[in-house]
């Protein structure tokens, strides 16, 4: 009995080692990605691509130079090191590297498999001039964490991204997954050895993976199990503080969208950035179909944490009604390295953000008056940007300058456009249809495996509602004519006035005065396009000003650091004498620095005003 073992073991080692994988073509096989995370060199990973027989020479094996939700050119390809080809008999092929992400195996008839090493982008955050934002990036800390966003570590071969995948990853015993990829059927559980399968390439990268020591909580929110899983270098926080506020946050979510429904299962991953460290920098998120990846830095105070986590985790939720359920072919059929950009961020970014605030209004998290204050914090950071672009024509080029530098406002006019529609329709409707109404009527018509045309979103929409939803497109979306918020807050009887609110000097709560220039030698400037408070007002600081000298020391990012600090000490007769560049000459300023104030558009209800307005903001609002 032993020799019949031995002799089929010896027969299973040939088969997958040998001449006969010939037989097996790259279509009838998975291609089996490797991942050892536990012999790290250097602070990388090595990977090895396992695929089935290539019928073709001229085999091209790609890293994405992008993925869905960036909307960035990151180039995953260049933290790619040491790439090698082996054949059948283990000699190494030859390689021709034709980009930044592509490989090239000539004799592609001959490849058995390929290895690589992989660096991570956490580290190299400070580096470079632009950075992959951490939510979209790797890390790699030996024996204690990996954020495994395997755009970053596995790739595909030109022509073959709809092969199944089998992910195997050599992980430290006392670390664990979390992840909604689905783990590989039949496998024994090993200590040592996780397995995963993925249907097509898009999956794969689609499935991030946290591994860290035990972190995790699991909740049901009606028939969606959530798992949060924690990274927390530092051990401030475990899952089990966060719990409440989400599952609290997430049953708000799905009685808001009610019977829209496109997952079974969400995975929060956390990372807890360590600021005292060369550590992750860019805090936010990054949507999946069923998961999503969350930075934050360790050190905000759990109250700030868990606000942060309901604003940043919702609109990540969110996105499982668009794109990820309504989508455009763009997005369907997303190419990794040369991607054609859909017309549609408005909806994609703009609607989930704007129902990650409106949701938190209607389900009681917040009060009128907080979400008010959201609302107009993001007119006035939309006015930063350039109003008067087409937002079809910059979602459609977002990649390219100029348009990629107003990409941030998806994230205020988009949601602000969304808010403009919502009380548009609802207008029309008497109350009873919203943005959401649509969304849904949309999820219905499409839904996550049929994509729309591009080009005929728009009239589809106006077709759905009404004519005047059309002339708003045409004008505002389409067209670049700025929208006159004051308008639509009228149709709800509300109105816009002006108060001065007391700020810091050089930071309004989270929005800062001043920026840095890191292509000029990190220079320190009065940041453009936005209103100032009375302290750089009076002054006579002007946006685009360089700072020179204050007080009589030279201004470094590390001496403003020191001089934003020590302002929180200043009294209103401080006085303070500075110097500025300002179109090439030396401007010398001088004088108190006062208490600083900013005068803010605030929203208020109109008094006595008909109960028609009041109907119909209740139903906005409430309903």
């Amino acid at each position: 009995m032993k020799k019949v073992v031995l002799y089929i073991l010896i027969i299973g080692l040939v088969y997958a080692c040998g001449t006969s994988k010939r037989l097996i073509t790259i279509k009838n096989v998975p291609i089996i990605a490797s991942l050892d995370l536990i012999n790290i060199k250097n602070d990388k990973v090595e990977v090895s691509i396992n695929p089935g027989a290539f019928v073709a020479n001229n085999v091209s094996f790609k890293i994405p130079m992008t993925v869905p939700g960036t909307y960035s050119s990151d180039n995953y390809g260049k933290y790619i090191q040491d790439f090698i080809a082996l054949d059948y008999e283990g000699k190494v092929l030859k390689v021709d590297k034709t980009d930044q992400n592509t490989w090239l195996v000539p004799e592609g008839k001959k490849l058995d498999r390929i290895t690589y090493w992989v660096n991570d982008t956490y580290d190299t955050e400070n580096e470079e001039v632009e950075p992959v934002f951490s939510p979209a990036g790797t890390n790699i800390s030996e024996g204690k964490n990996f954020i495994l966003n395997l755009h970053g570590f596995v790739g595909y071969f030109e022509g073959f991204k709809e092969i199944p995948y089998t992910i195997l990853i050599h992980k430290p015993a006392d670390l664990v997954g979390v992840t909604t990829l689905p783990l590989e059927p039949n496998r024994k559980p090993d200590p040592l050895w996780d397995g995963y399968v993925a249907n097509r390439y898009f999956e794969v990268i689609d499935n991030p993976i946290l591994y860290a020591k035990p972190n995790k909580e699991v909740f049901q929110i009606k028939d969606i199990r959530v798992t949060l899983g924690v990274y927390s270098p530092n051990g401030v926080y475990a899952a089990s503080d966060l719990r409440e506020r989400m599952e609290e946050m997430m049953i708000a979510q799905k009685a808001f969208l009610g019977d829209v429904d496109s997952t079974k299962e969400y995975a929060i991953l956390l990372y807890l950035s360590d600021l005292d460290k060369s550590d992750a920098a860019g805090f936010g998120a990054l949507e999946h179909h069923t998961s999503a990846v969350v930075v934050l830095p360790e050190a905000l105070p759990k109250e700030r944490l868990e606000q942060a986590m309901v604003d940043v985790v919702s609109h990540e939720f969110f996105h499982i009604v668009t794109p990820l359920t309504i989508h455009s072919k763009e997005i369907q059929f997303f190419d990794f390295n040369n991607p054609k950009m859909s017309k549609h961020l408005w909806m994609y970014e703009g609607t989930t953000e704007y129902f990650a605030n409106l949701f938190q209004i209607q389900q009681g998290l917040i009060k009128e008056s907080e979400f008010y204050k959201r609302i107009m914090d993001k007119v006035a950071n939309a006015k930063s940007f350039d109003d008067t672009m087409s937002f079809t024509r910059m979602s459609a080029n977002i990649l390219d300058e100029p348009y990629e530098d107003n990409y941030a406002n998806v994230y205020e006019k988009g949601a602000l456009i969304n808010m403009a529609l919502d009380i548009l329709i609802r207008e029309k409707s008497e109350g009873e249809r919203g943005v959401l109404w649509l969304m849904k009527e949309l999820s219905k018509k499409y839904g996550k495996d049929t994509p729309f045309e591009d080009d005929m979103l728009i009239d589809e929409i106006v077709a759905m509602t009404y004519p005047e939803v059309g002339v708003f497109f045409n004008k505002h979306v389409i067209g670049n004519q700025p929208i006159d918020y004051s308008e639509y807050f009228a149709k709800v009887g509300l109105a816009m006035i002006q108060e001065d609110i007391q700020t810091g000097y050089f930071l309004d709560d989270q929005t800062a005065f001043i920026d840095v220039n890191e292509e000029e030698g990190n220079n320190v400037f009065v940041r453009d396009n936005m209103n100032l408070n009375s302290f750089f007002i009076n002054l006579g600081l002007q946006g685009g000003d360089v700072f020179r000298t204050f007080n009589g020391e030279e201004v470094t990012l590390e001496t403003m650091r020191q001089i934003v600090t020590r302002s929180y000490a200043w009294s209103p007769d401080t006085k303070v004498k500075i110097e500025v560049i300002r179109n090439e000459q030396i401007i010398r300023l001088e004088g108190v620095v006062g208490l600083p104030t900013l005068k803010m558009d605030k929203i208020i209800a109109v008094e006595a005003v008909s109960a028609d307005f009041a109907n119909l903001r209740n139903a906005w609002l409430k309903e």
